[in-house]
């Protein structure tokens, strides 16, 4: 963050609740709407309203603001999915896989280079589950990094999102970096994936006051912005190579169920040292 504010060409596809987007707060010429429905909240007491603007607060919040504010230059194209009126109960906004296939196949699209995907499948629900696969498949054909939370409901296991194969899924730790009892963890959270701060966590409310917040969806959101400043300062990397310099600074294979915390920094000099090279 010292060394970048992002560039508008690095676009954040945000797949999640609307967003409270004349919050004073917020960078407004870095937010563009995907997609037919409107972008901006109507209610703004609503869960997805407070969970879409919290979340662009930490992405796109200005400089100087209660927000984390982790790359105000990138573009934020936002892509609603969550209704103003319901939520799956445990916090987190909930969708089908259809309705998240069809917002990941239109962000990529739209040109998003990074998809944030903060959401619970409603469960029980196997309908549209191969078409969510082939949406992530396509965005990795197409060069996107997709990164999604783990979920919050201190369970083992995987989803159909957290599984895939191309997706960086995040697990929650708390500030002194230990596991966050309320996260969900598994074998391909292990294998694949990062963990980041997910307690505590200020960033914008709706009502225009900021908002302690936690969970994976902040985590998620705080590794999206370290994806989205690494990929301002070495525009030329393909999302493979990024995704090495992320993932694989360690150079061991994982068996943990828990991933290791997100380390920016490292990934910045793997990815200086290897544009170094000859």
């Amino acid at each position: 963050m010292q060394l970048s504010e992002g560039v508008p060409e690095v676009v954040i596809g945000l797949i999640d609740g609307p967003v409270a987007i004349d919050h004073p707060e917020l960078a407004p010429n870095s937010i563009q709407v995907s997609g037919s429905g409107a972008g901006a909240c109507s209610m703004e007491a609503s869960l997805a309203c407070q969970h879409g603007t919290f979340v662009a607060g930490i992405l796109v919040g200005r400089r100087g603001s209660p927000a984390p504010a982790i790359c105000p230059d990138c573009t934020l194209m936002l892509r609603p999915i969550f209704p103003e009126r319901t939520s799956n109960g445990d916090g987190m906004p909930a969708a089908t896989p259809l309705e998240l296939a069809a917002a990941v196949r239109e962000t990529v699209e739209a040109g998003a280079r990074i998809i944030n995907l903060s959401a619970a499948l409603l469960q029980p629900n196997p309908r549209g589950v191969p078409e969510l696969q082939a949406a992530l498949d396509f965005a990795a054909v197409r060069g996107a990094i997709t990164v999604a939370a783990a979920g919050n409901q201190g369970t083992v296991g995987s989803s159909a999102i957290t599984r895939h194969p191309s997706v960086i899924p995040i697990a929650g730790c708390r500030l002194n970096g230990q596991p966050l009892a309320e996260s969900n963890f598994g074998s391909s959270i292990g294998r694949r994936g990062l963990s980041a701060p997910a307690e505590g966590i200020t960033s914008l409310g709706s009502d225009g006051h900021a908002r302690p917040f936690g969970g994976t969806s902040a985590a998620a959101a705080i590794v999206t912005g370290a994806i989205a400043l690494l990929w301002s300062a070495f525009r030329s990397v393909t999302a493979a190579q990024l995704k090495s310099a992320l993932l694989g600074v360690s150079g061991t294979r994982r068996s943990t169920v828990v991933p290791p915390l997100l380390d920016a920094a490292a990934a910045y000099q793997s990815l200086a040292g290897a544009r170094m090279l000859p």
